[in-house]
């Protein structure tokens, strides 16, 4: 799930997860069954997700210098344009733990047709470490 490659570590997409490791919901689509405040609450499990991935993949997340780029996937519909406020539960978070000048980041956030079992949101990451 993260991939080291000398000052930078790779963290392929993510979806919500539980402290045991199963899917976090709730499931579906935003803009349909969700609302964005759950779709947010969704991405803030996400981020938590990428942490722990992060710290067993680092040892310490105090390696981390930057974060450099969140790309952030929304399942939802058509008409829907709220991506960013649904991503915001992920930066926010990063923000919150690592304060504005470590986790300070580039960002997108699209609308996605589909994701992986049903999951709201997917979000992959890049961040800048001590090698």
């Amino acid at each position: 799930m993260v991939r080291v490659v000398g000052d930078r570590a790779y963290v392929s997409g993510h979806g919500p997860q539980l402290r045991d490791g199963s899917v976090g919901g709730p499931l579906g689509r935003v803009g349909d069954d969700l609302t964005v405040e759950e779709a947010s609450e969704s991405a803030r499990l996400v981020a938590l997700s990428i942490l722990g991935d992060l710290e067993r993949a680092l040892g310490d997340l105090d390696r981390i210098t930057a974060w450099c780029r969140v790309f952030g996937m929304v399942w939802c519909t058509p008409d829907f344009h709220q991506q960013p406020a649904v991503i915001n539960g992920c930066s926010d978070l990063i923000l919150e733990v690592f304060g504005p000048d470590v986790g300070a980041h580039t960002r997108s956030a699209v609308g996605m047709a589909s994701l992986p079992f049903r999951i709201p949101v997917e979000i992959e990451a890049e961040v800048a470490i001590v090698p």
